[in-house]
């Protein structure tokens, strides 16, 4: 088995911007972590109507499909299905410490600041925030409701990361591609990973 520099689960749920669910993952493989992906059905659609990305519906042929784009080492990469209650990250003695939701739809936001696990992403998001983890959820909706707005303040106040897929513009983006690192690359920061994608402020590229 090869060695990793650290552990840490990936969800991506059915909000706009997969994009930058995909740009991440391919971040965390660089970074040699490994990665356990989870992926809503609504993800799925997405995937496929934002970047033609048809993502298997297996598990296992999803891992092989990952783990091929992006050129992972052996066991790098797994994908969990929503029901698999008897994956590393449904227990707390086994889950990441760390764990990114992104895009995280409205739903989901909700789920998990109310504890309603229903499926795996929402028990994930539960139990590294009861082991005290780091949870960092990146919402891509506009505009919010109080709704939103009060389980987010329900989550932050719980410790929870809150990263709104809100890109700054002062590095003169020139793609989209470059709004899509600014994002990932705040990520990166907040994860605790070395990254040069995304210019910091004051500093010239």
């Amino acid at each position: 088995m090869a060695k990793f520099n650290g552990k840490i689960t990936l969800a991506i749920t059915g909000a706009s911007g997969s994009l930058y669910a995909l740009r991440l993952l391919e971040c965390l493989i660089a970074a040699n972590y490994q990665v356990y992906v989870l992926i809503s059905s609504a993800a799925r659609v997405v995937l496929d109507t934002e970047v033609k990305v048809k993502l298997p519906a297996s598990p296992d042929a999803a891992t092989k499909f990952l783990s091929e784009k992006y050129q992972a080492k052996a066991g790098q990469i797994t994908v969990f299905g929503k029901e698999q209650w008897f994956s590393p990250v449904a227990s707390g003695s086994a889950a990441p410490k760390q764990m990114v939701v992104c895009p995280c739809s409205t739903g989901t936001l909700a789920a998990i600041s109310q504890g309603m696990s229903d499926n795996l992403i929402e028990r994930a998001a539960d139990v590294v925030i009861k082991e005290r983890g780091q949870l960092i959820l990146v919402p891509r909706e506009t505009p919010f409701s109080t709704i939103h707005l009060a389980n987010m303040h329900s989550l932050s106040q719980m410790g929870v990361t809150i990263m709104p897929a809100a890109p700054g513009f002062y590095h003169n983006p020139e793609s989209i591609n470059d709004l899509i690192d600014f994002m990932v690359g705040r990520m990166l920061d907040h994860i605790g990973i070395e990254q040069t994608i995304m210019p910091r402020w004051g500093y010239s590229n």
